[in-house]
């Protein structure tokens, strides 16, 4: 038998007594008290009794999938059980039509979505909001009185529960990739028509054999054929941002290249598995998070809507 002393006021103890390690949810053990408990009166704890009362939050404990070749999200999802959506919601490298083979993928052991927590929040609220209870809420995350994001089980992902794009800084400036303005054959985002579809760039209409530019100055970070993209151009540029250039026709640069701002880098092609049939260039903007390269929306960075 173990004792949990929680501290109320400075001269004010609470003692909770736990039968055994997850024998019982926290939570419930601390049912008698307001949910918010921890937050609203800064409870201390014994940090040894909490540990051994409840496990790590779920968003440390994901197993990891690497994406073999010929692979698709519907046949992992049905591997480990899940809905395809809550391994969208966790990868963004899960949202494209072809996976990437190689890459790593993060899994959770039941369907939910991962969210932020701003500042202030009470758990309590979002368990509201999403209509679980607060208890399973609060052990699931390790019990943390002040998480900053939140594993919610039972819950679809959908493109809704993501975050804004970032917007672009004025520190770093985007010209054109290509030497003349072109039309947006396919937009970044969600497909029209589909349910589990999503774009991670802008197809830009152009002359098959077209220069293709870099748009700021950086390092290049891969050169040469890659699957589905065809031939791509990875570049690396300060404050953490990368942009991505596929179904080249031909490449002219070498990997660790640096390059300026305007400097031509291949040309205009059709191959890999292009996403619409007209000559164009497939252009993305990613920005380096916990999450890995997490793809933008181009067209702000480029002056466009």
């Amino acid at each position: 038998m173990k004792f949990l002393q929680l501290l109320v006021s400075s001269n004010i103890f609470v003692a909770v007594t736990i039968l055994s390690p997850g024998s019982l949810p926290l939570g419930s053990l601390l049912s008698g008290l307001p949910f918010n408990f921890v937050q609203r009166f800064g409870v201390q704890a014994d940090s040894r009794a909490i540990a051994q009362s409840c496990p790590l939050p779920l968003l440390d404990r994901l197993a990891s999938h690497r994406i073999a070749p010929g692979e698709t999200l519907a046949d992992i999802a049905k591997r480990y059980k899940l809905r395809p959506e809550t391994i969208m919601g966790l990868n963004v490298n899960a949202r494209s039509t072809v996976l990437p083979i190689g890459e790593t993928l993060l899994i959770p052991p039941f369907n939910g979505i991962r969210v932020n927590v701003p500042p202030g929040r009470l758990i309590r609220d979002v368990a509201k909001q999403y209509k679980v209870r607060a208890d399973v809420l609060f052990e699931l995350n390790g019990c943390q009185p002040a998480p900053s994001t939140l594993f919610i089980p039972g819950i679809t992902w959908s493109p809704s529960y993501d975050t804004p794009a970032i917007v672009p800084s004025s520190v770093l400036k985007f010209t054109f990739p290509l030497r003349m303005a072109a039309p947006v054959l396919t937009k970044f985002g969600f497909r029209p028509n589909t349910r589990l579809e999503s774009h991670s760039g802008v197809d830009l209409a152009a002359k098959l054999e077209a220069p293709v530019l870099a748009v700021a100055p950086g390092t290049i970070a891969f050169a040469g054929s890659q699957g589905p993209s065809g031939n791509l151009i990875v570049i690396n540029h300060p404050k953490g941002f990368q942009t991505r250039y596929a179904h080249l026709g031909s490449v002219a640069v070498k990997l660790g290249q640096r390059v300026s701002e305007g400097e031509t880098i291949g040309t205009v092609g059709q191959t890999g598995v292009p996403s619409v049939k007209e000559p164009h260039l497939h252009f993305e903007v990613r920005s380096n998070t916990k999450l890995g390269w997490v793809a933008e929306d181009p067209l702000p960075w480029l002056g466009m809507k």
